[in-house]
């Protein structure tokens, strides 16, 4: 009796690529990003002072005009009111030059995604790049208002990528097309760039207060520390931009990151160092010994988040997020005037 012949898929699907190999694209269609539907009765609070400086109500149906300066550009004739012409700039450039004025209520979001090579696993049907993806849509669904702009960045290891902030639903719809379309980074791909870095330059090219999102595993190559009191390298570019903006963290974890199965002897490799290592999933001490470790690097990064002073949101691959991020938006209302307390000497 001859065996049957099992033929392995030629074209992996979903997460199942970042297991038996590198993805080569989004494991999640557009329009299952997030359902707009489940998140029309949310709102994401605002408590911080953005550069609009919430005139009345964020809620309000336009946003007004504003009194309060913006910076120069030069005046198009035909186009720009002479009333708003800044005499002072244009005396000293020699070129005529409007001064804008900032929108009464106009929030300005930026989020920045890690897309580097440790964001591609996933073993339930979505990576942790794509789950992020998803969760700026959400965030995205529940802070847009009329006159509101999103813009995204992209962090490889080697640069950043900037997608300019713009209003509106179809805007925002572009952007996570973008995203979602972005070349995924092979592993161990070169690069200096690190997530504190990459948080440092959001902090440097956008100088306008408002909401900033920052999603990661917030997982360093070669950082082995445990010790809840030893600080992430990151986290001080988060506390230095927690200063003027609201800032939320969103953290995505895989379930077997935290949980390692019983599957016998396994390779364990490192996507971004060379580390690599043979473990025996059998043993129950060996798992209960990894388990610990992943249990208390996540509590490292949980309480390096909280002393940051940025709201913290963890979003697995094998649960609802939509639901994670309904139920964080929920208590967020209840904490954020706490949480997002500025610093003493520093206005609100």
């Amino acid at each position: 009796m001859s065996s049957p012949d099992f033929a392995a898929p030629t074209q992996p699907q979903g997460a199942l690529a970042s297991v038996i190999g590198p993805p080569t694209g989004a494991t999640l269609p557009l329009h299952k990003l997030a359902p707009e539907a489940a998140l029309r009765r949310l709102e994401l609070t605002i408590v911080r002072r953005l550069e609009g400086f919430l005139q009345g109500d964020h809620l309000g149906l336009l946003p007004g005009p504003g009194a309060d300066n913006n910076d120069a550009r030069p005046y198009q004739v035909g186009e720009d009111d002479v009333r708003k012409m800044d005499w002072a700039v244009t005396a000293r450039t020699t070129v005529p030059h409007v001064r804008d004025t900032m929108a009464d209520r106009e929030l300005e979001v930026w989020a920045l995604l890690d897309v580097t090579p440790s964001m591609n696993w996933g073993t339930a049907g979505v990576t942790k790049r794509d789950l992020g993806i998803a969760a700026i849509a959400t965030i995205g669904f529940l802070s847009q208002k009329m006159g509101d702009r999103f813009g995204g960045m992209l962090m490889r290891p080697d640069r950043v990528r900037r997608l300019p902030a713009r209003s509106g639903r179809t805007a925002l719809y572009g952007l996570l097309r973008t995203m979602l379309n972005e070349p995924i980074v092979p592993d161990h791909a070169t690069g200096s760039l690190t997530l504190a870095s990459g948080i440092e330059e959001m902090a440097r090219m956008q100088r306008r207060r408002g909401l900033r999102v920052v999603v990661s595993d917030f997982l360093e190559p070669g950082d082995h520390e445990l010790d809840p009191n030893v600080p992430p390298s990151w986290e001080r570019a988060i506390r230095r931009l927690s200063v003027r903006n609201q800032v939320i963290a969103i953290e995505v974890v895989d379930r077997r990151e935290i949980e390692f199965p019983d599957v016998g002897e396994i390779l364990i490799r490192d996507p971004e160092t060379d580390f690599e290592r043979y473990v025996n999933t059998a043993d129950a001490g060996a798992r209960q010994r990894m388990d610990a470790a992943a249990a208390a690097q996540r509590e490292r990064i949980r309480i390096a988040l909280r002393r940051s002073g940025a709201g913290h949101i963890q979003l697995r691959t094998d649960r609802d997020w939509v639901q994670d991020i309904a139920r964080f938006v929920l208590a967020y209302r209840r904490v954020a005037s706490m949480l997002h307390a500025p610093p003493q000497g520093v206005s609100r």
